[in-house]
């Protein structure tokens, strides 16, 4: 599996070459992790609803085709998209979250931080504040999109939202959690390694 880092991004041009890259890729083409940060945008996903977005700015909302409600990407946020071909992996997509969501909880050990997840609520919190999202699309046994990691941002658009569809979510990040320095993409990378070693392990 590839890991890409492809530094600071736009949204849209991002998501048109996940697409892309998903529509024309074959059997023998190579997984691939895309590392990214993104510009302020607000996104939502394919099950949000539009009273999740409680007061209006200037920052973009976006309409994807990713599972999952309403969230936020922004400078000092971590983005990792998943371009993993599930079939030839064998494995399933609820596997696939319970890996990325493991990878997570596994990078925060490493700071030693205790994080959890929360029954129906995707993603990874450390008392109960979300530190990480996750999103995915699966197109014939493909899948794109992927996750988010809060690392040193501003994390006030959060309140212009109900993030992830609960009103009131609290949201933290590393930086906030651990006097740690480690930059943006030390940390994307450390990630990815994690998220890569637990593919191997769960392939069959």
């Amino acid at each position: 599996m590839r890991i890409i880092n492809l530094g600071r991004q736009d949204y849209l041009n991002i998501w048109e070459r996940m697409k892309i890259f998903t529509n024309t890729r074959d059997k023998n083409t190579q997984d691939e992790l895309w590392i990214v940060e993104h510009s302020p945008v607000f996104t939502q996903g394919i099950s949000s609803k539009p009273e999740y977005v409680l007061s209006s700015s200037n920052i973009p909302i976006i309409q994807t085709d990713r599972g999952g409600q309403i969230t936020y990407h922004g400078p000092g946020q971590a983005v990792i998209y998943c371009l993993i071909d599930l079939k030839r992996l064998e494995i399933g997509i609820k596997k696939m979250i319970e890996i990325i969501e493991n990878s997570i909880i596994d990078l925060l050990k490493t700071y030693a931080i205790k994080a959890h997840l929360k029954s129906g609520a995707p993603g990874v919190y450390v008392n109960n504040a979300k530190i990480a999202a996750l999103g995915l699309k699966v197109k014939q046994s493909k899948i794109y999109h992927g996750l988010s990691f809060n690392v040193d941002m501003d994390l006030s658009p959060f309140m212009q939202i109900n993030p992830c569809g609960y009103q009131g979510l609290k949201v933290t990040q590393l930086c906030d959690l651990t006097g740690n320095s480690d930059t943006l993409n030390t940390v994307a990378e450390k990630l990815s390694l994690i998220l890569i070693n637990y593919v191997t392990r769960n392939r069959h």
